[in-house]
């Protein structure tokens, strides 16, 4: 039961944050758009080279969300899941992030993403990309991908700092 309320508070958090920035400022989450909408947000000067995916900014405030992440996973699960070995803390954390991964995916990315006027990035009005299911989908199966180094992070944090 816990994992399931940790999941639902980890959803629920991602939403607010991630959605709440995109609905207030849009250009702030250019790097997670689709390549052709940076591309013509690039190309109209409403953003600059550092804010899409490929710069150096946006990767090192990657990796920097995602040591944060590690620690804060394995925070978690060693405290409301008991996660005292290796396998557990990697286990526990990889159903946490994927559940998120796929909360990302199908409800802010392919529901609302897809769908609303308000993270449409003015000159940007008419490109097909808004509406790319595909593109979030894959975004979730990489994602998954990712997590599973980083979950292996969580586990060997758990074997070095609670054991």
């Amino acid at each position: 039961m816990t994992i399931f309320l940790e999941i639902l508070i980890s959803c629920l958090i991602f939403i607010i944050v991630a959605g709440g920035i995109t609905y207030f400022k849009p250009l702030s989450m250019i790097n997670n758009y689709p390549k052709p909408i940076q591309e013509k947000a690039k190309e109209l000067g409403l953003i600059k080279d550092e804010q899409t995916s490929n710069s150096k900014k946006t990767i090192i405030k990657k990796i920097i969300a995602f040591i944060l992440l590690v620690v804060i996973l394995a925070f978690v699960v060693h405290k409301y899941n008991d996660a005292d070995t290796f396998f557990k803390g990697f286990i526990f954390s990889y159903i946490i992030w994927t559940s998120v991964n796929w909360c990302d995916a199908l409800l802010i990315d392919c529901l609302w993403f897809c769908h609303s006027k308000r993270v449409i990035i003015p000159g940007t009005e008419g490109m097909k990309e808004y509406r790319d299911y595909w593109f979030h989908i894959k975004g979730s199966l990489i994602g998954m991908l990712y997590g599973i180094p980083s979950c292996l992070l969580v586990g060997l944090f758990i074997l070095i700092f609670f054991n």
